[in-house]
């Protein structure tokens, strides 16, 4: 059996069996877990993974930029919530709150890159590019396995990118011995589960309170047009 989650971004710790109410204070989301911190917090923290950078393009044309995220990215990631409609919201955090806490933000930011991770699709120039996807794992109480979730903005879905984040996040986990992943979506995200089975090999499926519960590994996706990998 799974332990309780990790405090993710784009997975709250205490909806994974209970979605929560629309427009909820933050605190009432966060609360019961504030106390709760990743076991690597404390620990060294590795050297940037530079060597994760890439440009991809989408099947559309448009091209991103993939990279790992960086303590400086901790605005980026308040603002990058702000610009997610409610839906969006809701389908990946199974709750809206009016604002992602500043000190979750700092945390999240804030990453180890080995047993935690996490990957951000920008868009535009560089010296001031967009940011429209996070994607990131947190670790469980299996050393092989991490809890793995997703956010793309609203403009950009439908369009590919969640499917190549999806794997070079999985990809840079196997690099650094995760070989499975845990995943928790609510059970009419029914677009995010059919992503998940058509491009990654599942094991176990359960459902709980609205929530469905993945146990998968990667599948390798097939060439995609990118620089830099």
């Amino acid at each position: 059996m799974p332990t309780r989650r990790v405090n993710a971004f784009e997975s709250f710790p205490s909806s994974r069996h209970r979605p929560g109410r629309r427009d909820e204070e933050p605190e009432s989301q966060w609360g019961a877990a504030a106390s709760a911190r990743p076991a690597t917090m404390g620990m060294p923290m590795a050297a940037y993974p530079k060597e994760l950078e890439r440009e991809v393009a989408l099947r559309d044309g448009a091209r991103l930029r993939l990279r790992p995220i960086r303590p400086e990215d901790q605005e980026r990631l308040v603002a990058f919530y702000d610009r997610l409609s409610r839906h969006t919201a809701y389908q990946r955090f199974f709750t809206v709150m009016r604002r992602l806490p500043p000190d979750w933000a700092h945390l999240l930011a804030n990453v180890d890159y080995e047993r935690r991770l996490a990957l951000l699709a920008e868009h535009g120039p560089p010296e001031a590019p967009d940011l429209v996807g996070v994607a990131r794992y947190e670790p469980t109480d299996q050393a092989d396995t991490a809890e793995i979730a997703f956010v793309i903005q609203d403009g950009w879905q439908n369009r590919g990118l969640g499917t190549l984040m999806l794997d070079a996040l999985l990809a840079a986990a196997e690099a650094r011995n995760i070989r499975r992943f845990r995943a928790y979506v609510l059970a009419n995200n029914a677009r995010m589960i059919d992503l998940l089975v058509r491009f990654t090999n599942v094991q176990e499926r359960r459902m709980e309170s609205g929530v469905t519960e993945l146990l998968l590994t990667r599948r390798p996706a097939p060439a995609v047009t990118g620089m830099g990998r």
